[in-house]
């Protein structure tokens, strides 16, 4: 759980949960028991009790299986001419009646499975009239819950003086859903789950595409604006049954979540502080008047400041960078002090010394990042370049010019200065843009993020940036491909897949750097050791850093990688082998080949020749950055053209793949990806193109009266 999101910070008291289930969940389309997804619930209900919580649940379900039965019981004791009448409908108690045994029954057997006693207690509206019995209720309650027995609640619809189960709302409690808040706060429960068919409540019916998942019910902004659809297809009320209980009980102190119970661990998901369905809490006001910002109006905020930017002139937005540059160095104290509180809090926290590393801002950071926006400033205007321009036919004339994506939502490490580049980069293209950077520099973040948009200005509007400060709004995020043009994921490989598997948004971005240097046998050794070290030991976390040494063969022999191999020892570096060098070099294997270290550690291995030193490329390589070493300019531009990578090298540390060294200016981070952008990617990567055509009158008619030229010009009109 994100300790910021105080929306699930609740979860860290409770003791005690109340679950209610629906007929929805426990039972099929066809009104059968759903065998699944009652075993996957008393699954949670295990797991929960094995870690100390007391549940208590209350399921819905008997009438509907009891019609079926009876439905059935009807149909094989009716002659044919039965059949031929008009069939009322079953009368609702007997019903319940019927449908009760079998639902407890089942319960019972699967909770025996997984070695759990469960006891079943029926109540009727009127009893709750009796303080006798709302004594006594406690009393067995707490009784069995010592025992560690789950108290499995049920209205006793068969005897109940209501006219009819699914028709009389009267009374204290008038279906399962309005029990279950009364049980919460009759048994003192901590929380309330309501499982329901959907994943929540959204702010119209679940059908419709419009309608949005509402994470954190607010009833004072709320209320009123929601569009309920139907009630459940066999309870009593659904959705709007739901909401009165989780607003009747969370108001009186009793946090809810209501969530799918068709989908795997959900209980427990919430339990973990995961934004699963939605939560009704009486804190939930003041979260939202802390800056509880929706992540669609985030998105679509940084959309309209976007186009208000493309709307300035080219000037216009050189000055927004340059404010941003001197904010930077006016407010470097305040800087580094909220990112010596982040270090600090890694360090105690045991974070590895790479990742630590990565998130330092070192001496002299803040103003090579101020250096580097007016570089940034002071290029040529990227939008609106004409790329080319083509007659059509006379009189009409077709150009082809540079625009910006969109919105980008990047995700990135620990690194706070990545925020600075990214911003900066979205800033020139006319971009919005949304971030979410590591947990573990969100101070480092959240100051950077606060000089840079104070020099936005209000004609564009400091929501251009977002700062996304949850991961548990990523999910939300990535489900907006209507207003998020662009996703670019900088960290593990994990993570870039897990995002690619989890959105229809376009993804930019590389999972793995397992960069290579390949030492030809005509390399300068005195040349190779100074590449080797830089691209190993210059800054070992970096994605561009070497990862892999491969040396020809006839090094070995000769014994000049001797040299390098103790130079590379002396600086630190932990080296392990391949079959070969393993044992020719007397070095620990490496356990593959395909694996980056972000560390002072490399795998070394010895090849045949260059072609063998391009295969093992292709195949263990991640197709980042490559460097050969050599004085055979043959060999050079084989490797050159032969490996498939974003960037190759020859005689130059992989070091140099980077956005600042390529002349970009900065680097929102490196594409391994084939389409649209590849390597160091910079302001040209963060734009598309627009066709812009100039005519005087022309209509196609067919093409009966024009004549096509398609004659290139001048880009200069």
């Amino acid at each position: 759980m994100d300790s910021t999101d105080p929306a699930r910070a609740f979860v860290k008291d409770v003791k005690r949960i109340i679950i209610k289930v629906g007929t929805a969940v426990v039972t099929r389309g066809d009104g059968r028991l759903a065998l699944g997804r009652m075993g996957s619930l008393c699954e949670q209900i295990r797991e929960l009790t094995t870690q100390g919580f007391e549940v208590i649940l209350v399921t819905s379900g008997a009438v509907g299986v009891g019609r079926q039965r009876l439905r059935y019981r009807k149909l094989i004791n009716s002659s044919f001419a039965d059949l031929q009448k008009p069939q009322g409908d079953l009368d609702g108690k007997a019903c319940a009646a019927v449908g009760q045994n079998g639902l407890m029954a089942l319960y019972d057997t699967l909770f025996s499975q997984l070695d759990v006693t469960s006891a079943q207690l029926m109540v009727t509206d009127n009893d709750f009239r009796d303080p006798d019995f709302r004594r006594q209720l406690n009393e067995t309650v707490n009784s069995l819950l010592c025992l560690k027995v789950v108290p499995i609640f049920n209205e006793n619809d068969a005897i109940s003086t209501r006219k009819a189960p699914y028709e009389d709302s009267s009374g204290i409690f008038w279906d399962n859903d309005s029990l279950a808040a009364l049980l919460a706060l009759e048994l003192k429960a901590d929380l309330l789950v309501l499982l329901s068919d959907v994943d929540g409540l959204y702010t119209g019916p679940p059908s419709d595409p419009q309608s949005e998942l509402i994470h954190t019910y607010v009833k004072e902004k709320h209320e009123g604006l929601i569009t309920f659809g139907g009630k459940s297809r066999v309870g009593r009320g659904g959705m709007t049954a739901k909401v009165k209980a989780a607003v009747y009980a969370a108001y009186a102190g009793i946090p809810v979540v209501i969530t799918s119970g068709f989908a795997n661990n959900n209980i427990i998901k919430a339990l973990d502080g995961e934004r699963v369905g939605t939560l009704f809490h009486r804190e939930a006001i003041k979260w939202a008047s802390t800056g509880d910002v929706d992540t669609r109006e985030m998105a679509v905020s940084a959309r309209e400041c976007a186009r208000r930017l493309q709307a300035l002139s080219s000037q216009e937005r050189s000055k927004i960078l340059l404010d941003v540059a001197d904010a930077l160095e006016a407010k470097e104290e305040e800087i580094l002090a909220e990112n010596e509180a982040d270090v600090a809090a890694a360090q105690q926290a045991g974070y590895e010394k790479s990742m630590i590393s990565r998130l330092a801002l070192k001496p002299g950071k803040i103003s090579s990042l101020a250096n580097s926006v007016r570089v940034l400033a002071n290029m040529d205007e990227p939008i609106g370049r004409i790329l080319k321009r083509t007659e059509l036919a006379d009189g009409i004339i077709l150009e082809k010019t540079s625009s910006p994506l969109g919105v980008l939502l990047i995700i990135f490490e620990s690194r706070p200065d990545a925020l600075v580049q990214i911003a900066s980069l979205s800033v020139r293209s006319g971009n919005g843009l949304l971030l979410k950077g590591g947990k573990e520099a969100k101070r480092s973040n959240a100051i950077l993020h606060k000089v840079i948009t104070s020099s936005i200005p209000p004609s564009v509007g400091e929501r251009l940036i977002g700062l996304v400060t949850s991961r548990e709004e990523i999910p939300e995020l990535l489900k907006l491909d209507d207003v998020i043009d662009l996703v670019i994921p900088r960290g593990s490989n994990k993570l870039v897949s897990q995002i690619k598997a989890a959105t229809k948004i376009p993804v930019l971005g590389h999972a793995d750097g397992i960069c290579h240097v390949f030492i030809d046998k005509s390399a300068d050794l005195d040349m190779a050791k100074r590449i080797v070290l830089d691209a190993k030991t210059d800054y070992p976390a970096a994605c561009n850093a070497m990862e892999t040494l491969l040396v020809h063969k006839d090094l070995v022999q000769t014994g000049g990688l001797n040299d390098l191999i103790l130079e590379l020892q002396e600086r630190g570096v932990s080296l392990f082998g391949g079959p070969k060098a393993s044992s020719l070099l007397n070095i620990p294997e490496a356990n593959s080949f395909h694996h980056e270290y972000g560390a002072l550690a490399c795998t070394v291995e010895i090849v045949e020749d260059v072609n063998t030193a391009i295969d093992h490329i292709h195949r263990h390589g991640s197709a980042h950055t490559d460097s050969i070493i050599t004085e055979d300019k043959e060999v050079a531009e084989l490797f050159l053209r032969q490996v498939d990578s974003a960037a190759v090298l020859h005689n130059a540390s992989t070091r140099f793949s980077d956005g600042f060294r390529f002349g970009l200016g900065a680097e929102v981070g490196i594409s391994t990806s084939r389409i649209h952008a590849r390597g160091p990617v910079g302001v040209e990567g963060l734009l598309t193109t627009r066709w812009l055509a100039r005519g005087s009158g022309q209509v196609v008619d067919g093409d009966k009266e024009i004549v096509y030229t398609h004659k290139d010009l001048n880009l200069e009109a």
